[in-house]
């Protein structure tokens, strides 16, 4: 009991900043505006009349809102739910308010209802469902929108995670002789350029960069790294590291990549240069 006596609390804690403001708004409009005249009532007592109104307002509020739900809401459930879908939460809210304003007005203002007079009645009374309904998408909108950050916030650290262990994988390059074949972790290899008959490897080795010579074609390097999403070819001598790429640097028609801690520029073709963008 203690348990829903707690959730009640919180509800009314969360809810009651939007219903004291519709409540506050609804008794200044009827202070200033006067929709209907009361004339039964000096100056404070009319203040005090005024003010009831949205005090009824307030309680129809609540009791459509907070009070049912929580009478109804089993024990354990601590989501944010209606009873019933906003479309009827807001057309209660409207009846009750309604029904609860003209006998407030007849009986306690001693004002006279005319059907005119009961048209303002609900066209005042049908303000608040259509404030609430805008809030409650709203809020909606935004509880969507958490739950996609957080989606993608975890999605982030499976990549991340998934990087990680590519990048830690080990790869060995072939020559054509298999005299020369060399190990590289795939986070150390920079990218890989053609010279002749050879290839190039450019790695780094803790904070230096080093160069290796193999003897192979980069179309063979090429199909041999197919498997490993890090490389892509970038121009028809060279296939780089996405890992290792800063930024892509474009000097009248011709296009580089800028390669982290390495002074040298990798060229880019017009050829590979959308695929490249599509990769970064």
């Amino acid at each position: 009991m203690l348990n829903k006596a707690e959730q009640l609390i919180d509800i009314f804690k969360e809810e009651f900043g939007i219903i004291f403001s519709i409540s506050l708004g609804l008794f200044l409009f009827v202070l200033f505006f006067q929709p209907f005249t009361i004339n039964n009532f000096d100056f404070n007592n009319s203040l005090l009349f005024v003010g009831g109104s949205g005090v009824i307002l307030f309680i129809a509020i609540c009791l459509v809102r907070i009070i049912i739900p929580w009478i109804f809401r089993k024990n354990g459930d601590e989501s944010k739910k209606l009873l019933l879908p906003p479309f009827f939460n807001g057309f209660i809210i409207l009846v009750v308010t309604s029904l609860s304003f003209v006998f407030y007005i007849r009986y306690v203002g001693m004002v006279n209802i005319t059907f005119f007079l009961t048209i303002r009645i609900i066209l005042l009374c049908l303000v608040p469902p259509i404030v609430l309904g805008i809030y409650d998408y709203v809020d909606e909108l935004k509880r969507y929108n958490e739950l996609l950050v957080f989606e993608k916030n975890n999605i982030q650290k499976q990549i991340g995670k998934y990087e990680e262990e590519l990048l830690n994988k080990s790869i060995e390059f072939i020559s054509e002789n298999s005299s020369e074949n060399f190990n590289l972790l795939i986070a150390e290899v920079a990218f890989i350029k053609s010279a002749d008959n050879y290839v190039e490897i450019v790695y780094k080795e803790g904070d230096i960069f080093r160069k290796k010579l193999i003897r192979n074609t980069l179309r063979n390097i090429e199909v041999q790294l197919k498997q490993y999403t890090n490389f892509i070819r970038c121009h028809r001598i060279c296939i780089v590291n996405l890992y290792y790429i800063e930024k892509q640097i474009r000097s009248e028609n011709n296009h580089w990549l800028a390669i982290k801690g390495y002074d040298e520029k990798v060229p880019v073709s017009r050829q590979y240069l959308l695929k490249l963008r599509e990769s970064l």
